[in-house]
């Protein structure tokens, strides 16, 4: 304690000149490798329709992702499949509840909701999959753009699935329920939109 107290005094009566230097050699800045992941992961956002949230979401992978856009990709679509996730157990959660009472349109848009978020989780697990296998051994570039091709798709096909959650409670009455489910899904669909917006943006790289 004694000691640590003495270079407490130490620092804090070094010039500011010194002072900055020395706080550098304490706390290192991140590695160059960080640097310039977070510097992509920034630059590749700008062409999401939510580039902030692209940004906070995928930036602490900068370590990882390096410059890859195919692992950026990757990533954003497992991102966006936990939140699809989320929102499918919520729904079914709801679900459950409305099947005792409620008003029936709000039961039958919920469950064709749980239905259609299903089929979106299915979709982005399929394109995560995908991914994974991009490059494999033996696959030539026809090969790589009919698996980039089946991801754009199915992503596509998740974030139609999506919208047509909230488009189900259309006809339901406004209210809490009504809120709250389109809310989440307003949610999670700008995940699956940077998401596809990602992917697509590797895709033009392949060519």
């Amino acid at each position: 304690m004694e000691t640590n107290r003495h270079v407490l005094f130490f620092v804090s009566s070094l010039p500011v000149p010194l002072l900055s230097f020395f706080l550098v050699l304490l706390h290192p800045m991140s590695t160059a490798a960080d640097s310039y992941g977070v510097d992509f992961i920034r630059s590749s956002c700008v062409v999401t329709l939510y580039p902030d949230l692209c940004y906070s979401s995928l930036s602490h992978y900068a370590n990882a992702v390096q410059q890859d856009p195919a692992h950026l990709a990757r990533l954003a679509i497992g991102v966006s499949l936990a939140k699809a996730r989320g929102m499918a157990s919520y729904v079914s959660n709801l679900s459950r509840s409305a099947e005792s009472g409620a008003d029936p349109r709000a039961a039958a848009a919920l469950h064709d909701c749980h239905s259609t978020f299903g089929d979106a989780v299915d979709q982005m697990r399929g394109s995560l999959k995908q991914m994974r296998q991009l490059g494999a051994a033996g696959s030539g570039y026809e090969s790589l753009r009919f698996q980039i091709s089946n991801v754009q798709t199915w992503m596509s096909a998740a974030l139609t699935n999506e919208d047509t959650c909230a488009d189900g409670f259309g006809q339901v009455a406004a209210g809490p329920l009504k809120s709250a489910i389109c809310e989440r899904v307003a949610k999670v669909r700008k995940f699956t939109s940077n998401a596809l917006a990602l992917v697509d943006s590797y895709a033009a790289t392949v060519g």
